[in-house]
């Protein structure tokens, strides 16, 4: 008995606490469940341990980017400042989780629990009414990791496994259940070709599918509108990030002024240097890291969707993966894509102004992600069904929610501190109210949530015409 449970604080120590070990083994033991030959077990195990590294590496030089702004702007106007970015807000709650004295641990038990609770869910589906296995991994880490800090936050008692399993059971319902509402609307977007969504806007899309009807005419839609072929370079993600850090870093150096950064940031910011170079060079720095951290990200994530998706195909045949939102994107005109982002942009950008003239407590700022993914995808499911005119109004609104509810919402849970929250539409729509439930009424809440979302799917089935349609995908 001692020897058990000297091994199992051994791999407390030393991989639960070092989650690209953990991520290397879970895509490890799955490549040898697909029966993969022992060198593509260890290749797969290898490349996502890098990249899971390279990843760390992209997110540590974003947070020694960012810390000396946000303590400029802290000294220099008593403000405080956050990014509303998946990858920022990880990276908030990583840290915020160590000023508590806790590590991601019990974020990487809670990623297992959810994804095994996912495959029972999906395996039951005749009971469930699910049809979706969540296999989008990189999105799986960094959900898993806010939900940890809103339920920490709201149960500090429940700071141990305990709580790790609560996390467990609620990011796997939400997976199970957020993608399964994305599958008619997806199937009627790409012609049935047999996937759902499993991202960062999977409410939002179920809303925008019942909206967007009403706001606009699906005949006069983007594929026959013509744009200005400059606008095309912010299809590169670089150029877009680039151009983004540049208007909003680059606007927020400009304020803190040149003395002043020259004190803060005197090994980055020497005598020689000129005002406009510093500029530059800080805010392009961060299109860097992120393009350091998505590389890593793409790296790892391959490795672990091979390996879930195979897992599901041999335990779960006939149901759909739940896969990134970029997917659908080909199945869209291009432009339906750019005018996501732009909308989006706008609407973030307004209400970061009405932020700062109504003297907010915290100021919002752009992060690529939601801006450009969860907008882009909007765009592309409301201009389906509703047109240009509904794709640009859903995007616009979508940006004005994830500014206006962030800054509420970090706040609330006290990530200003740390410099950022998760951002994406998601984030906003359910996972605020869901915390203020948890926070305020404890257990119930979370039961209460528990069984909503249960009910979510069973509600999807008793509306479908033909049930046996249902089940393929087809609603």
């Amino acid at each position: 008995m001692n020897n058990l449970i000297i091994i199992f604080i051994w791999f407390i120590d030393n991989i639960l606490t070092k989650p690209e070990f953990f991520i290397g083994i879970i895509v490890f033991v799955g490549y040898v469940l697909l029966k993969k030959k022992w060198y593509e077990c260890f290749a797969g195990f290898i490349k996502a341990v890098v990249g899971f590294m390279i990843l760390l590496v992209g997110a540590k030089g974003l947070v020694e980017k960012f810390r000396p702004i946000l303590a400029g702007l802290g000294e220099r106007f008593d403000l405080k400042a956050a990014v509303i970015d998946p990858y920022f807000g990880l990276n908030a709650v990583d840290s915020a989780l160590k000023s508590i004295n806790l590590t991601t641990t019990y974020t990487m038990v809670a990623l297992v629990i959810g994804f095994l609770l996912n495959i029972l869910l999906v395996k039951l589906s005749k009971i469930t009414k699910l049809r979706t296995l969540f296999i989008t991994g990189h999105i799986m880490v960094q959900q898993s990791l806010t939900i940890t800090w809103i339920v920490f936050f709201a149960f500090p008692e429940y700071r141990n496994f305990i709580g790790s399993i609560m996390i467990g059971i609620l990011v796997g319902l939400y997976w199970a259940v957020g993608s399964n509402l994305t599958v008619g609307p997806t199937q009627r977007l790409t012609k049935n070709a047999g996937f759902a969504v499993g991202h960062q806007e999977m409410f939002a899309i179920w809303l925008v599918d019942k909206v967007a009807p009403k706001l606009g005419n699906k005949e006069k839609n983007l594929e026959n509108m013509k744009l200005p072929k400059w606008l095309s370079m912010f299809n590169d993600s670089i150029v877009a990030t680039g151009t983004l850090m540049l208007i909003f870093f680059g606007t927020i150096l400009v304020i803190l002024g040149e003395d002043f950064l020259r004190k803060l940031d005197p090994q980055n910011f020497p005598e020689k240097l000129s005002f406009i170079t510093y500029i530059i060079s800080s805010s392009l720095s961060f299109s860097v890291f992120l393009a350091i951290l998505m590389m890593g990200v793409r790296m790892f994530v391959s490795e672990l969707t091979n390996s879930f998706q195979g897992i599901s195909n041999k335990l779960l045949p006939g149901s759909l993966p739940a896969v990134d939102c970029a997917a659908t994107f080909n199945f869209a005109p291009q432009n339906a894509v750019l005018f996501g982002f732009i909308c989006g942009s706008l609407g973030q950008f307004i209400t970061i102004l009405g932020l700062i003239l109504f003297h907010s407590p915290v100021l919002i700022i752009t992060g690529f992600v939601p801006v450009f993914f969860d907008n882009a995808t909007i765009a592309v499911y409301a201009n389906k069904v509703g047109g240009t005119r509904a794709a640009l109004i859903c995007a616009f609104v979508s940006g004005v929610l994830q500014v206006s509810i962030s800054a509420f919402a970090v706040v609330f849970f006290g990530l200003y501190k740390f410099g950022g929250w998760h951002g994406s539409i998601d984030f906003e729509l359910i996972w605020p109210g869901f915390g203020l439930l948890l926070h305020n009424f404890g257990l119930v809440a979370y039961f209460v949530i528990i069984i909503l979302l249960l009910l979510i799917p069973q509600l999807q089935f008793r509306r479908a015409k033909d049930k046996e349609l249902y089940y393929q995908g087809l609603e």
